[in-house]
């Protein structure tokens, strides 16, 4: 390893927050990643795509995209607030993707911006940015209308506006603003990002300070203050709201999801449950490159003799906000990590340019670096492109199941029911939807590989030919 390597992280500089010279160039550097991965995703991923389940309930929140479905314990109003600008007046999903692509990139510049002011090397806040945004499960997920990418995106705003060594007026709006933006997505985040951060600013001598605690506090305040209103309004309080949620993700509870985790790598988007899936072997490099690279980072950084603190601050959040996806909820998917991620990728990124410090004088070195890029750029791109086929079919499922209803005589005003996808299908057939211990009358029932229910046993029942995912059919009250 050289050791006339570039001094990789310690307190901020003159001009490494953008205004000028070497932090000037790192934004410039950092903007154009982030117009590359606006750029990448809009190319493997259509903007034509079809609503996924969870953007057409948080969609349908508006007139254009009614009928509105059911909103459980567990939503919040972040994503239908990101969505307000397009969804309030047009129902058109490609102009919505296109909105959110453009939001995602600003919000991965918006989240690694403050580490130019932190980082040494102000390269390291984009090659971050490129590691984070190399990733399928984020190219996928850049033009939908999810909230794991904003709450990833604020968690590293606010942790790297924390570590600057001048806390002042727009440190600790950006520490409002990142917080406010994980909890308002998601408030088990938020409060998950804010742990570290809070202990940090009692006990670290460098951060403590009423200024920090002042700031962590209220971004979480504000971004839970819509939560905690809706919680007192429809559930009757934040303890019965808490409750609900977890009875809808089957029950928060000490359970091992690891390896769940490390099948969700290759899919599917939602692990619910796992058993009987596998994960590709080659999916496995990033559970593999990523700790290698973290690693080296940390290494690199206290060989260099510089401050090791923002770095292990860092990690600190990522285990705070990583560990509840880990050992209590009792499902996966990819996209849960995010936030993680997000931050882990910034000791990586040093790792990363040590590893390219060392291949500029060593042909055997760059040409494994180079394996090693090419290989994880394949594999991403790979997996982005079979969930989209995926997506695309199991979705257009949707499209021919309401064919079959409106063909048996189902339209509006009508109510759907299911045991499973019934949100789905029953906002494309344009009906409400309903659970099945729901008491109201039900139009027709959608079943798949299942019997109707009792009180819909005697209805006229038809299977729905030509679906990607076998085993539909339709029961149509007579």
């Amino acid at each position: 390893m050289r050791t006339d390597v570039m001094p990789v992280v310690g307190p901020a500089v003159p001009g490494a927050a953008g205004g000028g010279g070497r932090g000037a160039g790192g934004a410039w550097g950092l903007g154009g990643v982030c117009l590359g991965f606006v750029v990448v995703a809009g190319v493997l991923v259509p903007v034509g795509l079809p609503l996924g389940w969870d953007e057409i309930v948080y969609a349908s929140r508006f007139g254009p995209y009614g009928p509105a479905v059911p909103f459980s314990a567990p939503r919040t109003r972040g994503v239908p607030l990101l969505l307000v600008p397009v969804a309030a007046w047009s129902d058109s999903v490609v102009l919505l993707r296109l909105w959110m692509a453009a939001l995602a990139g600003g919000a991965l510049f918006l989240g690694f911006r403050p580490w130019l002011g932190v980082l040494r090397r102000p390269a390291g806040a984009g090659v971050a940015a490129g590691l984070y945004g190399s990733l399928w499960f984020a190219l996928f997920y850049a033009n939908s209308a999810m909230p794991n990418h904003y709450t990833a995106m604020g968690a590293a705003a606010a942790t790297g506006c924390f570590l600057r060594r001048d806390a002042g007026r727009g440190a600790c709006a950006g520490i409002v603003a990142g917080l406010a933006a994980v909890t308002l997505m998601r408030p088990n985040d938020g409060a998950a990002v804010a742990l570290p951060l809070l202990v940090a600013a009692l006990v670290v001598p460098a951060w403590r300070g009423r200024d920090r605690l002042v700031a962590v506090v209220a971004g979480v305040g504000v971004g839970a203050l819509p939560w905690i209103v809706e919680a007192w309004l429809r559930f009757g309080g934040v303890a019965r709201r808490l409750s609900e949620a977890s009875d809808t993700q089957g029950g928060i509870r000490p359970v091992l999801t690891v390896k769940a985790h490390l099948t969700a790598l290759d899919g599917p988007l939602l692990c619910r449950p796992c058993t009987g899936d596998t994960v590709a072997s080659g999916v496995v490099e990033w559970w593999l490159l990523l700790p290698l690279l973290v690693v080296l980072g940390l290494w690199t950084v206290r060989r260099a003799g510089r401050a090791r603190a923002p770095m292990w601050l860092a990690v600190a959040v990522v285990a705070s906000v990583s560990v509840p996806y880990l050992f209590l909820v009792p499902y996966a998917a990819p996209r849960f990590l995010l936030p993680g991620y997000a931050l882990l990728v910034l000791p990586a990124a040093i790792g990363l340019l040590a590893v390219a410090d060392r291949a500029r004088g060593s042909r055997p070195v760059a040409l494994g670096l180079a394996v090693v890029l090419l290989g994880h750029t394949a594999v991403q791109t790979a997996q982005v492109r079979t969930h989209v086929g995926v997506q695309e079919r199991a979705r257009g499922d949707w499209q021919r199941i309401g064919a079959v209803l409106r063909e048996e005589g189902v339209r509006p005003p009508c109510l759907i029911k299911g045991n499973s996808s019934a949100i789905p299908v029953a906002y494309t057939a344009g009906c409400a939807s309903a659970g099945m211990e729901d008491p109201a009358p039900a139009t027709a029932v959608v079943l798949r590989r299942a019997d109707p229910p009792p009180w819909a046993r005697d209805w006229p029942r038809r299977p729905v030919p030509g679906t990607y995912n076998p085993g539909w059919s339709v029961a149509v009250r007579p």
